[in-house]
């Protein structure tokens, strides 16, 4: 299939299902009567849908369409999501502060639209505590929960525990809130240091 449609005089059929530049239908009419219009507007013949019958042409800027066909597609890669599953590695007796410091980092995985794989590592004799690396995997999930689903559950690979978290929010919702919050930030910063700045001073008592 020939991605470009075929335009003007590469168009080879004796007549055509003319669409006008409003989007209005024409009627069918002879090819040689399509392309007169054509030249009339100061617009190209553009066929539309090559396996109608006859085929479906419409009026148009076809240099203009392709520009904006081709600036849609690129927006649209841009805010193509690309599911991404970090990994965050924990021990079965971690302390609270790398705790709170590793949750801080599932948290930010979490906004950002991304699934988290969450491994408990066990060594020596904590192979024999497994209970350890499942509750530890329970608080997690239960403290992320208004961020995160457990998407697979815990479960024992070899010397590890894993256990999977997946976002609330789809991985475009949340690259489309991080562009609003920046926006915002860039906007309200600056303002509120001027209002600081000119803030009146309360005058001096007289009495």
């Amino acid at each position: 299939m020939s991605a470009e449609p075929r335009i003007n005089d590469r168009i080879r059929v004796p007549e055509v299902r003319l669409v006008g530049p409003s989007g209005e239908q024409v009627g069918i009419v002879p090819l040689a009567k399509a392309l007169e219009l054509a030249q009339e507007y100061d617009l190209d013949l553009v066929e539309v849908a090559a396996t109608a019958r006859p085929p479906v042409c419409k009026l148009m800027d076809y240099g203009k369409f392709k520009y904006e066909s081709a600036m849609k597609a690129r927006e649209a890669r841009k805010n193509q999501a690309h599911t991404v599953i970090k990994e965050m590695k924990l021990r079965p007796k971690i302390d609270p502060h790398d705790y709170d410091t590793k949750k801080g980092h599932v948290v930010r995985f979490l906004k950002q639209g991304d699934k988290v794989k969450i491994t408990i590592m066990f060594r020596g004799r904590e192979q024999s505590r497994p209970e350890l690396g499942f509750r530890l995997l329970q608080r997690l999930a239960e403290d992320v929960q208004d961020l995160g689903f457990v998407e697979s559950n815990p479960k024992q690979d070899g010397r590890n525990m894993i256990m999977v978290l997946g976002p609330h929010k789809k991985k475009t919702e949340a690259m489309a809130e991080a562009r609003e919050a920046q926006a915002a930030r860039k906007a309200g910063r600056q303002p509120r240091q001027d209002e600081q700045a000119e803030e009146p001073q309360a005058p001096a008592d007289a009495g």
